[in-house]
């Protein structure tokens, strides 16, 4: 007698929107960038390819260059997939542990007023680059 093992497809079981956004998240945890690819893809392939890409606003063949091992896809077009999948990025603070020091908040406001400051003196036309010295010949 001969088992038959079914190979297992996540897609499956991706039948709500609390099971995508709870597998979504646990993706997004580990630190290899491809485990989230791949659970976009599994997500993407439970809701519909076509689907997918007609809400997404990109074609099928982006699509799938776009989830495929190894791709590097932008910022927008992850984006656009969450969008289409009803689903969105959500900033939280880590574990204390896992924390990397924050920066003092007196120094993040001087930064940011430093930074405005530049801004509006380029756009005046206000700021000069200082002359560059020149090694006289001897």
């Amino acid at each position: 007698m001969t088992a038959t093992v079914k190979t297992f497809d996540a897609a499956e079981f991706l039948d709500n929107d609390e099971v995508i956004a709870a597998y979504l998240q646990d993706a997004l945890e580990d630190e290899n960038p491809d485990v989230f690819l791949l659970a976009v893809a599994d997500v993407v392939k439970a809701r519909s390819m076509t689907r997918v890409a007609e809400a997404s606003g990109l074609g099928r063949e982006s699509l799938y260059k776009a989830l495929r091992p190894g791709a590097k896809p932008g910022f927008a077009t992850v984006s656009k997939l969450l969008a289409a999948l009803g689903v969105r990025f959500k900033a939280v603070p880590m574990e204390k542990a896992a924390r990397r020091p924050a920066a003092p908040r007196k120094a993040v406001k001087d930064a940011a007023a430093k930074k405005i400051t530049l801004k509006k003196k380029a756009a005046s036309g206000g700021s000069r680059a200082p002359a560059r010295r020149t090694s006289s010949s001897r």
